[in-house]
């Protein structure tokens, strides 16, 4: 029995290895897919609610309707933001150059030999370049939405068949699983995007007014750009206060300003998301930070900006769909974050 277990610990190991591998690979192809799928898991009681009343048909292109409107809200409001930041970080390229040498002349006099290399390689221009070549990259945003959009068209058509398809299989228990897998997910998913976009409203309401108050440039330009950043858990938080202390430097004469500026931000953001997100969405999203942190960085190597914003979901499907088991269960719990369950004997 021994062998056994480790036989199939081995095997589990493998497929995940292999399963990554291959997602890396067809990411082209699996990850509109994954995006159709949460997608789906957010706009089904809409659909679900409209086929009550109207033709199958008619509500499902209501709810597409609905869907591409609020993305192309979305997504209209924070081109707004960072385009309107992105020309003055443009405009303000010399006094970023004269900032870096000044800084770079500071790290040598101090015997930091790096700051050569570091002058040479990594200066503003070498920053704007790399800028440029994001944007480039979010070109290919739309060919990405419309396979989602069609991944997420079809799918809504196909989640009665399905279901009764997963009901009908000779396994029940199995049938069980699949479905009371799917349906945590979809809750929880649901419930991870209410309480994300209720904590990403406050936080861009919060660092808006900061920045009024503290006379920075743009001030609601850096509002909807928190805003925005906030869905990408981490990371975006990281850059949504990088970018304010980067206008900073060259609006305020003192280092300590800018400290200080860039102190309040980072208050802001772990205020709202250590202390007040975790009492919003409760129990059912806890997860391990440290699992979070796996999911995002993880899923950014494989697929990108869209890999971030899709990786914590991701993880709340593998973790729901082992609670639907006793032999993963205790994966589930583990690595849930919540309280521990005691277990009576």
């Amino acid at each position: 029995m021994a062998v056994r277990s480790t036989l199939d610990k081995s095997v589990t190991i493998i497929a995940v290895v292999v399963a990554a591998a291959a997602a890396r690979l067809a990411g082209s192809v699996v990850a509109p897919l994954a995006l159709a799928l949460f997608v789906i898991a957010i706009v089904w009681p809409l659909q679900s609610a409209l086929q009550s009343r109207l033709p199958a048909l008619l509500a499902l292109a209501v709810t597409i309707l609905v869907t591409v409107a609020a993305c192309v809200a979305f997504a209209s409001l924070a081109v707004w933001g960072f385009s309107r930041v992105g020309r003055s970080l443009i405009r303000d390229a010399g006094r970023y150059q004269a900032l870096y040498d000044t800084l770079i002349l500071w790290l040598e006099s101090h015997g930091l030999s790096i700051a050569g290399i570091w002058s040479e390689h990594f200066n503003v221009q070498w920053m704007l370049r790399a800028g440029q070549e994001i944007t480039g990259r979010l070109n290919s945003t739309l060919s990405l939405g419309l396979i989602t959009l069609v991944y997420a068209t079809l799918g809504l058509l196909e989640i009665e068949p399905l279901r009764a398809r997963v009901k009908g299989l000779a396994d029940q228990d199995m049938a069980r699983a699949l479905l009371g897998g799917c349906a945590t997910t979809a809750t929880k998913c649901r419930r991870y995007m209410l309480v994300r976009t209720q904590m990403s409203a406050l936080t861009g309401l919060f660092v808006g007014l900061f920045a009024w108050i503290a006379g920075l440039q743009f001030a609601v330009e850096w509002g909807v750009i928190a805003f925005a950043l906030n869905y990408i858990p981490f990371i975006g938080s990281f850059v949504a206060t990088l970018l304010p202390t980067l206008i900073a430097m060259t609006q305020f004469q003192s280092w300590q300003a800018v400290v200080l500026l860039f102190a309040c931000l980072n208050i802001i953001q772990f205020v709202i998301g250590s202390y007040i997100e975790p009492r919003v969405s409760g129990n059912v999203l806890a997860m391990s930070p440290l699992v979070v942190l796996f999911a995002i960085l993880f899923w950014t190597f494989l697929w990108g900006l869209l890999g971030a914003f899709i990786g914590v979901p991701i993880a709340i499907a593998v973790l729901s769909f082992c609670e639907q088991h006793p032999s993963s269960r205790w994966i589930a719990e583990l690595l849930g974050g919540g309280p521990p369950k005691i277990h009576s004997t």
